[in-house]
């Protein structure tokens, strides 16, 4: 599949061979619906069962959506507020620019750039910025063309840029490496699952406690959000929705998220009541 962004020759213009060879299109068969196209789709990742549900969602009408998350709407639509999210380091921008100048083949050189541009977004560098880092890599992505028709142009470069946009934020990690080409590693647990490692985690801060006598629950403010959080939860267990209980306690979700997994393991298993 290709991004709606990928920069497409409309039909009887030039191809990269020249004006003498026009690009042309048949028409084979008979219109498709959609639901048939996406049988097409290998289910054996979830890829089906995720494009379903953007149609789902994508389905629902104002009214619907008016009822079913009023929040949503109020703020989205009546107030017409820009959807919340974090700004990550731009740490994260530097080593995928690193990346995609050393590591990136052809075949993937668009998807690089386009790669880039939504980082940029996501870590808030400015476009002038952007660019030029885009554009320095015109020379070099054009010297790895093998043959005369696959060259990398300014075009490629300034369509890929279009991603810089509030939208793409949140463009999944597993389809970066698709595109790009390039893994993209998950925060390591040596290969423990989660639940080992938050109890691995925990008996290290219990042996951090009995060692040098600190106490890793004590300090600098986020404990108390912590209990704040573990109370909350045990008190209301029907709701597992991370959202609104960071609205409920008026914290930011990434501070419930941090916490959320580790507290429903104690919860699980009767620890810490209040």
């Amino acid at each position: 599949m290709q991004g709606v962004m990928q920069g497409f020759r409309v039909i009887g213009s030039g191809t990269k061979l020249g004006r003498d060879y026009p690009v042309r299109a048949y028409r084979l068969g008979e219109p498709v619906e959609l639901d048939e196209l996406i049988e097409f789709v290998p289910d054996s990742n979830g890829e089906q069962q995720r494009i379903k549900g953007i149609m789902q969602k994508s389905g629902m009408s104002l009214e619907e959506a008016k009822k079913k998350y009023p929040d949503w709407f109020e703020r989205r639509v009546v107030r017409k507020e820009k959807r919340g999210r974090w700004v990550v380091k731009r740490d994260l921008y530097d080593w995928w620019l690193h990346r995609i100048r050393d590591e990136i083949k052809v075949g993937h050189r668009f998807y690089g750039i386009m790669t880039l541009a939504i980082y940029a977004k996501k870590c808030g560098i400015d476009e002038d910025e952007l660019r030029q880092d885009a554009f320095s890599l015109l020379r070099p992505y054009d010297d790895m063309s093998i043959e005369s028709i696959n060259r990398f142009t300014q075009d490629d470069v300034i369509c890929a840029l279009e991603m810089f946009n509030e939208d793409y934020v949140t463009f999944p990690r597993d389809d970066i490496a698709k595109l790009s080409g390039l893994s993209m590693p998950v925060n390591k647990r040596n290969g423990r699952k989660r639940a080992q490692h938050l109890e691995w985690c925990r008996i290290i801060q219990n042996a951090s406690d009995i060692v040098d006598g600190t106490n890793w629950r004590s300090g600098n403010g986020r404990p108390s959000k912590r209990e704040k959080i573990a109370q909350y939860m045990r008190e209301h267990p029907e709701i597992k929705n991370k959202s609104e209980i960071a609205r409920a306690l008026n914290i930011s979700r990434p501070t419930v998220v941090k916490y959320y997994d580790e507290i429903s393991c104690e919860i699980e298993r009767g620890e810490g009541q209040l």
